[in-house]
């Protein structure tokens, strides 16, 4: 049996995932999607946002490997072959690199520069007031992978961290909520929030007018996930009100972000094109070989998602 490696990826980089994976999976048959293959020879695919209806009729396919954190995408494909387990792509590089931009956007957020980005376009010479970390509180949407090491990183910072999740969780020397009325328990009480929930239908959306309005006046927003979450009309109207200060977004519904979208001139709008967190094919392409290997020899790799759940 052979592997296919399919998702958005331009020539370029399909070569650099061949290369990376032929180094830890020499035994393998490897397949593009422009090569010439039995579709009948396929029993694991390896993905990254596919095209959607491009793992149907591979009716051998018994394992689907994700290259990429989000699989939301991946989900939404009606063509998905059913009951194939789908092995999300865990990544310590990964992990690293969205924790290090969490911590700058709250650092930013925190020392105000994008305030005195402000008053440098007006020549502005003004002090702000400056509390320390201590006593900035931090409120973070989702504690799974990367929402757990960005609140703890942030901990150690001495930030004032607490956190949510759909589902109930602990999270070591943390405090968690979960539900409707967690949601607002950790909104009224969080000055930068953070985003970094999958994104599923019980999540699209979720920062709407509504989420910004149980935040204090002058809170920031920062979102790393899914620019699926965010509701774009009402995030202008909460900063024109100042019910909001600034956002930073990593995310966006359509990338690349239009050239006449709003966003790019907006004062209290930063726009990073979707650099949070970008996978490095080196480490990536060694995970998924090992769990590959892993399969081949009878054990079922982890994590694996939760389709009911959407991630």
């Amino acid at each position: 049996m052979s592997l296919l490696l399919i998702g958005a990826f331009s020539a370029q980089e399909y070569a650099h995932w061949r290369e990376r994976l032929a180094l830890s999976l020499p035994s393998e048959t490897l397949y593009l999607p422009d090569e010439v293959y039995d579709p009948a020879c396929i029993d694991i695919a390896l993905v990254a946002n596919p095209p959607a209806g491009s793992l149907a009729g591979l009716d051998n396919l018994v394992l689907i490997q994700s290259l990429w954190a989000g699989v939301d995408r991946l989900l939404s494909d009606p063509t998905l072959p059913e009951n194939v387990p789908i092995v999300r792509l865990v990544d310590p590089n990964l992990t690293q690199a969205m924790t290090e931009c969490a911590l700058a956007c709250v650092l930013a957020l925190h020392r105000q520069f994008p305030a005195y980005a402000r008053q440098q376009t007006g020549r502005e010479w003004k002090q702000l007031p400056q509390p320390i970390a201590r006593e900035r509180r931090i409120g973070i949407l989702g504690l799974g992978e990367l929402g757990r090491a960005v609140a703890q990183a942030l901990a150690c910072l001495d930030f004032d961290v607490a956190g949510w999740s759909t589902g109930a969780r602990q999270v070591e020397g943390l405090e968690c909520w979960s539900g409707a009325s967690g949601l607002a328990s950790l909104l009224q009480r969080t000055d930068i929030l953070i985003n970094l929930l999958p994104l599923t239908p019980h999540t699209a959306g979720i920062l709407n007018a509504q989420l910004f309005a149980r935040l204090p006046r002058g809170a920031a927003i920062v979102n790393l996930a899914r620019g699926g979450h965010l509701n774009e009309k009402d995030l202008l109207e909460a900063l024109a009100r100042g019910q909001l200060s600034h956002a930073i977004l990593d995310v966006f519904s359509e990338e690349p972000l239009p050239c006449q979208h709003p966003f790019w001139s907006h004062p209290r709008i930063s726009v990073l094109p979707h650099v949070a967190a970008v996978t490095d094919v080196s480490t990536a392409a060694k995970i998924a070989a090992e769990n590959i290997k892993a399969f081949r020899a009878g054990s079922m790799p982890a994590p694996l998602v939760d389709r009911a759940k959407g991630y």
